[in-house]
């Protein structure tokens, strides 16, 4: 088995060998292979899971999963181990599992950015928001504060300095937090609080935040309404221009079996989905009921909430992002997509209700008590550090301390880490499970005389979603539909009929009223029937075969007698 263990991070090569395990320990359900490299040169691995015994992957309905496409977010990376540890051990004594993993395929890529994780998991860690490739500017930074583990204990923490003039000020209710000053108060002692790190250049007098080197967003950088950099900072100089995306972007365009897609973030312990730059009004009507569906399925599965990135999880109210995963996904492949922001140390705490960006605008200090008592408690007070005296380079006397928040926020706490991944795998493979599925109803053959046959080929959908999946696939017009094909014996042909006939979509059942009442009426939309006139003097066999990029293959093959 696999040596793995869900309170820690993995590191490139442990991840990467972690992988192959699964593949030697399971090369039935499980194979795993580059679908390119990181701008630094490391394979971005991808690990498709199904029991090849059914039939291969790309002849399957499929799921794309994918995690860590921001650097410092290390915990979608276990997300997705921790669920192919559970698909390959529950495969044979799980019948959901077994049942999923024999008619379907997920595509499932753990650490989209390995550089970005490297620098984040390092000893003595850098946090960047993205790739390590240097943009907008390939030029080391001159001035202002870069945030860095001055005093080597593995923490990047904040520094808080005495200033007449500063924000902050040492609470009455618990002297080891700060709450803010007073709009109209003087006279106190304050305090300026700045991330911890160093300042190059410094004048004695002004301090800014450092552009970093390595300024891109590779979830900005998707075809979806992609901006320049003047327009959405670190989208990079064109759509898919990273390696790590257009990796990502070309593995999906050639595998048009994928039916849906969830990508692992962190944090905010929130399932979200599109569109993040439109309102749902501007979403056709049956693809916004399936996303709540399948929204409220996750909440119950999960805990956590679903909500449209456009109405509940935007940064300013007045600004949206562009070009990230799951809007391109969406709109332009057609397939139902989320991203789960992993983690809520605010719910851990016990704050239950609280607007997931809002929060950290306003929210009452009461909030900060529970945050602080929760720490104590479960984390042993390692998630808010006393403030120390440390001697800075630049500054002076200085004191370090408050809310590490690679350990906190971030991520969860590894001692918690296995607990939170516990929460998704069966809202994965039910996700999966609701997919078009094609399967055979009647492959048959009629003896007509004369050495003439009439043979039959009806399938159907049995997966709750239609074929083509969305409405806005039928929109962009990228799914084909069901194709029927047939194979003739030596010396016969077809008298009516095509060797090649295109059928159309299948419905599925996402849309049913809640009670058969009122105009109710169950067609066979979801049905299909083709036939030929084949002509066989010597008889022989006929083989025939029903294809759907997203609903899978089906093959048969009848005599003629």
């Amino acid at each position: 088995m696999p040596d793995i263990h869900f309170d820690r991070y993995y590191r490139y090569d442990d991840l990467t060998r972690l992988l192959h395990a699964y593949a030697a320990e399971y090369p039935q359900l499980v194979q795993v292979e580059s679908i390119g490299q990181s701008h630094e040169g490391r394979d971005i691995w991808l690990a498709t899971v199904t029991a090849t015994a059914t039939g291969p992957a790309d002849e399957k309905p499929a799921l794309w999963i994918d995690g860590n496409i921001h650097a410092s977010e290390v915990s979608p990376a276990s997300a997705c181990l921790y669920f192919i540890d559970w698909l390959t051990k529950g495969y044979g004594q799980d019948i959901a599992i077994t049942d999923v993993l024999d008619s379907r395929a997920f595509y499932i890529c753990p650490r989209i950015n390995p550089d970005g994780a490297e620098w984040a998991l390092a000893d003595r860690p850098k946090i960047i928001r993205s790739s390590t490739r240097p943009y907008p500017y390939d030029e080391e930074p001159i001035d202002g504060l870069a945030q860095e583990d001055m005093d080597g204990d593995g923490r990047i923490l904040f520094m808080r300095i005495p200033d007449p003039n500063g924000g902050w000020k040492v609470s009455s209710d618990e002297p080891r937090l700060l709450v803010r000053r007073e709009p109209d108060e003087s006279g106190g002692q304050y305090y300026r609080v700045l991330p911890e790190g160093r300042i190059e250049n410094y004048d004695g007098v002004t301090i800014q935040m450092q552009r970093p080197k390595e300024g891109l967003d590779l979830n900005r950088n998707f075809p979806m309404e992609w901006r320049t950099e003047g327009e959405q900072p670190g989208a990079g100089p064109f759509p898919a221009s990273e390696p790590e995306v257009r990796a990502v972007v070309h593995f999906i365009a050639a595998h048009p079996n994928i039916t849906g897609g969830v990508a692992f973030h962190t944090f905010g312990g929130v399932l979200l989905r599109p569109f993040s730059t439109h309102p749902d009004d501007d979403m056709p009507a049956e693809d916004l009921w399936a996303f709540q569906k399948i929204g409220a399925k996750g909440k119950a599965l999960t805990g956590y909430p679903a909500v449209s990135v456009y109405h509940e999880f935007r940064y300013h109210p007045k600004e949206v992002i562009t070009g990230v995963l799951d809007d391109w996904l969406y709109d332009h492949v057609g397939v139902f997509s989320w991203t789960v922001e992993i983690w809520s140390p605010q719910r851990q705490a016990g704050i239950s209700e609280y607007k997931f960006i809002d929060w950290f605008r306003e929210h009452p200090f009461a909030d900060d008590l529970k945050l602080l008592a929760w720490s104590d408690e479960k984390l042993d007070g390692q998630g808010y550090v006393d403030w120390y005296p440390f001697e800075h380079p630049q500054l002076g006397s200085v004191e370090l301390g408050g809310w590490d928040g690679q350990l906190v926020f971030r991520n969860p706490p590894p001692q918690h880490l296995e607990a939170e991944l516990a929460l998704f795998p069966r809202w994965l493979l039910w996700h999966l499970a609701i997919s078009p599925r094609l399967e055979l109803l009647e492959a048959s053959a009629m003896p007509l005389g004369d050495g003439a046959h009439r043979v039959r080929l009806v399938v159907h959908n049995s997966g709750w979603l239609p074929s083509y999946v969305t409405k806005k696939a039928m929109q962009r017009k990228v799914v084909r539909g069901v194709v029927a094909e047939i194979e003739l014996p030596e010396g016969a042909a077809l008298a009516t009929g095509k060797a090649r006939e295109e059928l159309g979509q299948l419905e599925g059942r996402a849309y049913q009223a809640s009670a058969p009442m009122g105009w109710t009426a169950d067609a066979t939309d979801d049905r299909l029937k083709v036939e030929w006139v084949v002509v066989a003097p010597e008889g022989g066999m006929v083989k025939l075969l029903a294809r759907h990029p997203r609903a899978g293959m089906v093959r048969a093959a009848v005599t003629l007698v």
